[in-house]
């Protein structure tokens, strides 16, 4: 990856500011955002062409013998674009050690592989096989004092949200008793005996 002029300038304040923090204008701040996004999309853009190459290479290398020479120039770009070896490669180039470029190219992936398996003992990450690694989008460059986000505001950490209040519990209606929706009948109320009058005689 090669960087102009002004790109260098940029990154030579970058760094200087990391190393020791000051003031910076939003102008400065600007310039390191638009240096980190055009780094993003050279990054991502070297994936892409290393996802192709590696796909034309597996293809080259079902379609063996009759690839070969096509089958080891991808294979050579592939390793000097950071791809790692693997099984399948290294038995393409033993079917192949005939061939003086697939002899080299055998020995330099034996190299790799070594290197790769003591890595792997000595708890270092190595690259997964055929697969490009894309560092996550910038979209903040909170490393700068007064780093500004995408829209030119002052990046500042967004407030929590209070924690919602669960609801109460809706009281349930009370149910209606039997003797509430059917009330008993009243019963008729008997006339009192009228009073008995004597008759005389």
């Amino acid at each position: 990856m090669a960087f102009s002029a002004e790109e260098l300038r940029v990154l030579r304040r970058a760094l200087a500011l990391a190393l020791h923090p000051s003031p910076v204008s939003d102008e400065d701040v600007q310039d390191c955002l638009r240096l980190a996004e055009s780094v993003d999309e050279a990054v991502r853009e070297g994936a892409r062409l290393r996802a192709f190459l590696v796909a034309d290479l597996a293809r080259y290398r079902t379609a063996l013998p009759g690839t070969a020479s096509g089958y080891l120039a991808l294979l050579d770009d592939a390793l000097g674009a950071g791809y790692q070896p693997g099984a399948d490669d290294l038995a393409a180039l033993r079917a192949l050690r005939g061939n003086t470029t697939a002899a080299a190219l055998l020995d330099r992936c034996r190299i790799l592989a070594e290197e790769a398996v003591r890595a792997r003992l000595a708890g270092r990450a190595v690259p997964v096989h055929g697969r490009a690694q894309v560092p996550a989008s910038r979209t903040r460059l909170l490393a700068l004092p007064g780093g500004l986000d995408a829209a030119g505001d002052p990046a500042e950490p967004e407030p929590a949200a209070p924690p919602e209040r669960p609801a109460a519990p809706e009281q349930p209606r009370p149910v209606p008793t039997p003797a509430e929706v059917f009330p008993p009948k009243r019963r008729p109320e008997t006339p009192a005996d009228p009073p008995h009058q004597l008759v005389a005689g």
